[in-house]
């Protein structure tokens, strides 16, 4: 039944583009919502141990001469990206939803990424995975070049470059496996024992590749980039899910075909992302622009992620997967506040500018809003964003003990430009702003109300990190037995 998530969100591309420009809207929301239902139906009635390993769900033969079958499987780490993508993408129809500009062709480009996330993550077949993964790049050029804001072009094809360059040295890495293994089919793969020769340098290619996309440092530049010039839409879902599709395929693919190799190379993948950690939460506190400020804000995130892979043990791998779905919702809200709720209503997203218009008294449930995400972002107790890292992080002290520490530091930094975005935006002070020639509104009455659809994409937001958050158990129970069954645990 999982697999209809693709199916019907294929469909819902195509309806969305072909009929009358009134009914878009509404065939992307009823689409979102039946995918996210989907994913929450199988999510409830699939029992536990049902999970733990990657159980076929859809085989039927492609291209047979290569050996290429239509293969879909489900375990609990993929179960939890299908769960964030359908989250995400119903939130950001919501944010969506008063968008006038070539209205078809914008929820047919949203519903391609979608779908093509929705396909990653089910893929069992190698081949199979990689057009999804790259169908997913074309979606998202269009839905920046057409629909972005700030140097749109220039975003998108860097975006996109640096996609299609992570592309390339994914399907070389999977000719490798392709023609050492004799197979694309990921469970026969992952039983097959590659030399140690070819590990240790298919591995990081391979890696590689899918980091590229994950917003490793120092190939992470289109991130800010891509996510500044992006609409909103284009934004929630970059973070959201766009992003993890890189992880997840690095778990997946590279890690788990190759584990000699990811041992081999694995405290190098530590060094990057505690690097990453740091570094782009010491550029975002020094960033004016709020969309840059969350854009580094979510390569630092991704860095946790990529020190829970590098700790090679089940908790931290588990915690990074849960950061995964953490930051999809968090990334999502926070987007959402500062291009739809404050950059749609003031036109501008420089804190300066922002400071000295007391938005916190014009718009309250905006700034609700973003001292919510801000908090989860923070890793306040009490939120999913906590929980994932602290999971992490005690994997980490496990087998990398100094990078805890180094991390502290970039705990810190986050904490501290999260603090000064969130003053700046909603509770600056008016004297700050006089070297503003004029603000754009500094009543209520002239902004336009926070709509019912955004209040709804907010809250539903808002909750999926409160819930996990204050129970964590229900992504962990299913993502750990998953985890353990992957063969690169030390």
């Amino acid at each position: 039944m999982i697999a209809w998530t693709i199916y019907i969100t294929f469909g819902g591309a195509v309806l969305a583009l072909l009929l009358p420009r009134a009914f878009a809207r509404w065939i992307a929301l009823v689409t979102a919502i039946a995918g996210l239902a989907l994913g929450a139906v199988v999510f409830v009635d699939t029992p536990i141990a049902n999970l733990a390993h990657f159980t076929t769900i859809v085989s039927v033969p492609w291209v047979p001469v290569l050996g290429m079958n239509y293969h879909l499987a489900l375990d609990g780490v993929s179960l939890t990206m299908i769960l964030v993508t359908g989250i995400s993408a119903v939130s950001t129809v919501l944010f969506s939803w008063d968008v006038e500009h070539r209205q078809n062709e914008f929820f047919f480009w949203l519903l391609l990424v979608v779908a093509g996330c929705y396909g990653v993550f089910l893929s069992a077949d190698l081949f199979l995975l990689f057009v999804f993964y790259e169908l997913v790049i074309v979606p998202k050029y269009f839905l920046i070049a057409i629909f972005g804001s700030t140097n749109k072009e220039y975003g998108a094809m860097k975006l996109t470059l640096y996609s299609f360059f992570g592309g390339m040295l994914v399907f070389v890495g999977i000719l490798v496996a392709y023609v050492s293994g004799g197979s694309l089919d990921l469970n026969q793969l992952s039983q097959f024992d590659f030399s140690p020769q070819l590990q240790s340098w298919a591995f990081p290619v391979l890696f590689l590749g899918f980091a590229v996309l994950a917003g490793i440092w120092p190939l992470h530049t289109w991130a800010p980039t891509g996510h500044a010039a992006a609409p909103t839409a284009g934004s929630m879902l970059l973070a959201g899910i766009v992003m993890k599709l890189g992880s997840y395929a690095g778990l997946r693919v590279a890690m788990n075909l190759f584990p000699q190799g990811f041992q081999m190379w694995s405290k190098w993948i530590a060094v990057l992302a505690v690097i990453g950690i740091v570094y782009a939460a010491a550029v975002a506190l020094r960033q004016r622009d709020l969309k840059f400020v969350i854009g580094y804000s979510s390569v630092s995130h991704m860095g946790f992620v990529l020190l829970g892979f590098a700790t090679a043990n089940a908790l931290g791998v588990s915690g990074a997967v849960l950061q995964m779905f953490s930051h999809g919702v968090i990334a999502a809200l926070l987007f959402a506040v500062a291009g739809r709720m404050i950059y749609r209503r003031t036109h501008t997203r420089q804190l300066d500018a922002l400071s000295g218009m007391s938005l916190s008294q014009v718009m309250p449930f905006a700034a609700f809003t973003f001292v919510v995400a801000a908090a989860a972002s923070m890793g306040i107790p009490g939120f999913s964003g906590f929980a994932a890292e602290i999971t992490i992080l005690i994997g980490a002290w496990k087998t990398y003990p100094i990078a805890v520490w180094i991390v502290g530091a970039g705990i810190v930094l986050v904490a501290a430009f999260t603090l000064r975005a969130l003053k700046l935006s909603f509770f600056g002070d008016k004297e700050v702003e006089r070297e503003i020639p004029e603000r754009t509104t500094s009543t209520r009455d002239e902004f336009n109300p926070i709509t019912f659809p955004e209040k709804i994409g907010a809250c539903m937001l808002m909750l999926a990190t409160l819930a996990v958050g204050v129970y964590p158990k229900l992504l962990l129970d299913r993502i750990m037995p998953a985890v353990e069954t992957m063969r690169f645990l030390k």
